[in-house]
């Protein structure tokens, strides 16, 4: 049962995630997301079957992304910044919402209880998808902010070096923080989970 709330736990932090960047390409112009089924709460148009497997069973993987056009968006410079965006927006809305459920009924229930492990784990996974989204590497969505910036044509070699080798250089950095025996990752991350529970229990 425990394995069944984790799953559906991961299921509806991506869904969100990825819904609410197709949500915000819509309103911005662009209907790319919308005519391929991608505007929907349906989890199984965002998930990624290997990302997807990958997240169930050792804890990190990937969902879809979202496929838009930032050249049909409202605002040419930082249309791709809003709409990255609204991914750890919602994250962070989530958490919000989960967590004034999780201060309700906390307090009826004991620390095994399903709906507490299911609210915990809510919690805890909009954090961290929140959290490492804003990490300034394509492909994650805190890229966007950092290419937005570098727009002009003097940046054009960074740009593309960070477009080209983002995701090398994200594998490296998880790699390196893993096997080095940093843990930067898992140390924000679990900082940031304790502090957020005690905060709304």
């Amino acid at each position: 049962m425990y394995f069944v709330v984790w799953v559906a736990a991961i299921l509806i932090a991506l869904t969100f995630h990825e819904f609410s960047h197709a949500l915000v390409a819509n309103f911005l112009g662009d209907q790319t997301a919308k005519r391929m089924g991608r505007l929907s709460l349906n989890p199984l148009v965002h998930l990624d079957p290997i990302g997807f497997l990958a997240l169930v069973l050792i804890g990190f993987g990937w969902g879809r992304p979202v496929p838009y056009n930032p050249y049909n968006l409202r605002y040419p410079k930082w249309g791709s910044t809003l709409v990255a965006a609204a991914g750890p927006v919602s994250n962070l809305l989530m958490i919000v919402v989960f967590g004034l459920v999780f201060k309700f009924v906390h307090p009826f229930f004991p620390e095994a209880n399903l709906l507490i492990a299911f609210l915990e784990l809510l919690i805890q996974l909009n954090l961290i998808l929140c959290l490492f989204n804003l990490i300034p590497i394509p492909p994650l969505d805190g890229s966007k902010f950092l290419l937005s910036a570098l727009a002009a044509p003097e940046h054009y070699k960074t740009r593309f070096f960070l477009e080209t080798r983002g995701p090398l250089l994200l594998l490296g950095f998880i790699l390196l923080d893993s096997l080095s025996g940093l843990n930067i990752l898992s140390t924000v991350f679990s900082l940031a989970a304790n502090f957020t529970l005690r905060l709304f229990a």
